[in-house]
């Protein structure tokens, strides 16, 4: 839930901003599906990355609070469009495969990588028992969202026109309660409650860190880049949605594996490589907010946002997901609970979360 504001420095990924031009172009070439993929994941990345600064930028124009706001609307901007688009293509399974993965991805893969990252300088690390505990409060929330109309699904078959009426009426009902409980944990979190959830070093020299990283950037600028950058994630997503189930047919990956392990986490790659150096910073704090906070978004905001727009694009989009996907979001809750319970952690409890995901990876890579 709450995605600190963080540090954003030029970094040389935007160098990958060139393909995005490179993928349009090859498109209208007709080039191989399977080119046509690859490139469209390395431009999805500086986008998703271009989102994530211009929204940090103007944190630093409109304050702490404001900025973080800004942070929780547009952190998943990039998953969001990316989804809709697959949507609206009928790819409904690759979207819950990647809604699948990119849960993981942060509670498991780069939560467990920033903690090792950490613990290679640092013998132990501590942090707000209260932050994580409420993360994970609110993933099991979610589970239980997205456990009942599979289970429901499942029991009666949803053969009939009228099963599956009942269970998208399900869907869409939990859609609207999860992201009723996000908006309130939004309110929890920023105002009736921040002090258990904001770190002192945001309140002090970290925010006049912040500014003098950001004061380059104008509100004007940083309005015309994040527009700029959503517009190309669209353009990007059109062109990767397009080419995804011949590039899985070629490579012999299941659509399952393609959704959660690759498209899972391209929209988040450039924010994985920030909670990261964070945590290397021994900034273990933020380095939670973007990590675990990210997982706990996409479930109780992302999965309603695009029920939602299922409907509103006439594609009715129901939280029936496989059995495999459920339990796999279920066990990383589990483990993610048993290692921060104590509010501390170290470079063994960090490789135990990546084993945990490389393991699940496997799975999906065996799914049909």
């Amino acid at each position: 839930m709450l995605r600190s504001v963080r540090l954003s420095k030029s970094s040389a990924i935007y160098f990958l901003l060139v393909f995005a031009p490179v993928a349009v172009a090859l498109d209208f070439a007709g080039a191989d599906h399977l080119v046509l993929f690859a490139v469209a994941i390395v431009a999805l990345v500086p986008l998703a990355k271009l989102i994530g600064d211009s929204t940090e930028h103007l944190a630093v124009h409109y304050g702490a609070t404001v900025g973080s706001l800004l942070n929780v609307t547009f952190g998943n901007a990039a998953e969001i469009i990316i989804a809709v688009v697959a949507i609206n293509a009928g790819l409904f399974d690759l979207v819950k495969a990647s809604i699948t993965g990119s849960i993981l991805g942060n509670i498991l893969l780069i939560f467990g990588l920033s903690i090792v990252a950490a613990g290679f300088k640092h013998k132990e690390q501590r942090f707000n028992r209260e932050n994580v505990g409420f993360q994970s409060s609110m993933l099991f929330l979610a589970i239980i969202g997205l456990a009942v109309p599979t289970i429901l699904a499942s029991t009666m078959m949803a053969s009939s026109p009228a099963d599956q009426a009942k269970v998208q009426v399900l869907s869409d009902a939990l859609a609207i309660i999860l992201l009723a409980v996000y908006i309130l944990g939004i309110v929890f979190t920023f105002f009736t409650h921040k002090h258990l959830f904001v770190p002192p070093s945001v309140e002090g020299g970290e925010q006049q860190e912040m500014e003098e990283h950001h004061s380059q950037w104008s509100k004007k600028k940083s309005f015309i880049l994040l527009a700029a950058s959503m517009v190309g994630v669209i353009v990007v997503s059109e062109i990767l949605v397009g080419s995804v189930e011949a590039t899985g047919k070629q490579l012999g990956f299941g659509e399952l594996f393609v959704g959660a392990i690759i498209v899972g986490i391209v929209g988040n790659a450039a924010e994985h490589s920030s909670a990261i150096m964070l945590a290397r910073k021994n900034k273990i704090e933020l380095s939670i907010g973007i990590a675990a906070g990210s997982g706990t978004q996409i479930a109780l905001f992302v999965v309603p946002i695009l029920v939602i727009a299922g409907i509103a694009m006439g594609q009715p989009f129901t939280l029936v997901f496989t059995l495999f996907e459920l339990v796999t979001i279920f066990l990383a809750a589990i483990i993610l609970n048993l290692i921060v319970h104590d509010g501390k952690s170290n470079w063994f409890e960090g490789m135990m979360l990546t084993a945990v995901y490389l393991i699940i990876a496997i799975g999906f890579f065996f799914i049909a």
